[in-house]
């Protein structure tokens, strides 16, 4: 099998009731937020909703379509969305050592993979968006 040229993700910064993001913790980048892979035949949205859930537990409700940060050299787009928890009790999987929720500004602290605390930021910033940032 030719391996796709291009890869599409989906990420959601999601939200609880008490304004503190959601983070994994996961093997190889560290705190992030919750993301991956759009599976053939499957729209952005639940993408970002199943692997919100695969990764922590955390059932979501997607509330804004964000923007596209884009890597060029390695040929990813990943959409990013805000959300906000519905449901769902945290719980590690394979792709996360550690979940939980956390206050916005200790969340960007924790956050420290290349470009992640960014769009964080994007996400959050009405102003921004939407957004469509190539690197």
């Amino acid at each position: 099998m030719i391996p796709p040229k291009h890869i599409v993700s989906s990420a959601t910064i999601v939200l609880n009731e008490y304004h503190e993001i959601l983070l994994i913790k996961g093997p190889k980048r560290g705190w992030e937020m919750p993301g991956g892979q759009v599976e053939e035949g499957e729209a952005l949205k639940v993408a970002a909703i199943r692997e919100t859930k695969e990764e922590s537990g955390i059932d979501i409700e997607i509330t804004r379509f964000c923007g596209v940060f884009q890597n060029v050299e390695r040929s990813i787009c990943n959409a990013l969305f805000l959300g906000k928890a519905i449901g769902g009790e945290p719980t590690t999987s394979p792709e996360s050592l550690e979940v939980g929720f956390f206050p916005i500004e200790q969340a960007l602290k924790m956050v420290t993979w290349k470009n992640f605390r960014q769009r964080i930021e994007y996400c959050l910033d009405d102003s921004l968006q939407p957004f469509c940032i190539d690197f």
